[in-house]
């Protein structure tokens, strides 16, 4: 197969694999730790008007889902690509990274989580997602 429509493919496959443990994670999480009550999570008027009531333990697993969202969907790039693995993990790191900016502006969440989510759940996890992957090529 062409090197190009590989990495092409490798990166969507890593973005589509991503978004899936991401959105799954996120749909998980208020099983596990169920959000206050009066906060529906369909409904961002409800997250403005009680968002004050989410602790520390509320914003566990939205971070769970951005870092290892990210952190699965570079692993897969890297393992699918045919050349310069790295770089292919790190746009899935960046594009991740922009929908992360993206909810930071549209989610109301406290500065320590916002700055903690988008410091750490992106790059730092797609880089670790091509070191996992053991690929040769770091170009």
């Amino acid at each position: 197969m062409n090197p190009i429509l590989r990495n092409v493919l490798a990166v969507l496959a890593g973005a589509l694999v991503g978004g899936a443990v991401n959105m799954g994670l996120v749909t998980l999480g208020p099983e596990i730790i169920p959000l206050p009550e009066g906060l529906d999570p369909n409904d961002m008027a409800t997250f403005e008007a009680n968002g004050h009531l989410m602790e520390t333990k509320h914003f566990l697993f939205p971070f769970l889902a951005h870092a290892l969202g990210t952190l699965a969907g570079a692993f897969l790039a890297a393992k699918l690509g045919a050349t310069n693995q790295m770089m292919l993990a790190l746009i899935i790191g960046a594009f991740f990274l922009a929908g992360g900016i993206a909810a930071a502006n549209m989610i109301p969440a406290p500065t320590w989580f916002i700055v903690t989510d988008l410091a750490l759940a992106y790059i730092p996890m797609a880089w670790l997602g091509w070191n996992l992957a053991g690929s040769p090529t770091n170009s």
